[in-house]
């Protein structure tokens, strides 16, 4: 058994130790925020903070997070209400939406290390998630309007 927290609540996973977080989130404690997307560490749609620092779920075991704190995209904002996910609504990011809350978990930390990011500080933090529809524009708007209003 490992336990941990997840956005604030404690849990306790019966999952076998090297299970993917991934899984584990979606399966077992059914937060399908977090998408499936490569498997393999290069796409980042499962983006999720271990300890406040971004992780891809996919390649994170289930016993590296034992007695940490993860936060999910539903945990960022149970109502849709943190600054990011308005600035996503309002900037009309999303097209297929699949590769969004990687996004935007990936956007949290940055805009948490750095308040204040430039273009180049966005562009270069957010490419380590990718985006199949191509909105890579309006991410970095959002970024930096989310950087604004915070």
């Amino acid at each position: 058994m490992t336990a941990f927290r997840v956005n604030g609540e404690a849990v306790v996973s019966r999952a076998a130790p090297d299970t993917a977080l991934l899984w584990v989130l979606r399966e077992h404690l059914a937060l399908t925020g977090t998408k499936f997307g490569c498997g393999a560490g290069m796409c980042g749609a499962c983006t999720v903070h271990v300890d406040g620092e971004p992780v891809y779920s996919c390649l994170t075991a289930l016993s590296d997070v034992a007695g940490m704190e993860v936060t999910t995209i539903e945990g960022l904002s149970p109502d849709g209400s943190h600054p990011l996910q308005r600035a996503w609504v309002a900037e009309q990011v999303p097209q297929c939406g699949y590769c969004q809350s990687g996004q935007i978990m990936r956007a949290a930390a940055l805009l948490k290390e750095n308040p204040n990011p430039s273009r180049a500080e966005i562009r270069d933090t957010m490419s380590a998630n990718l985006c199949r529809c191509g909105t890579y524009n309006r991410i970095f708007r959002a970024v930096e309007r989310a950087a604004e209003e915070a």
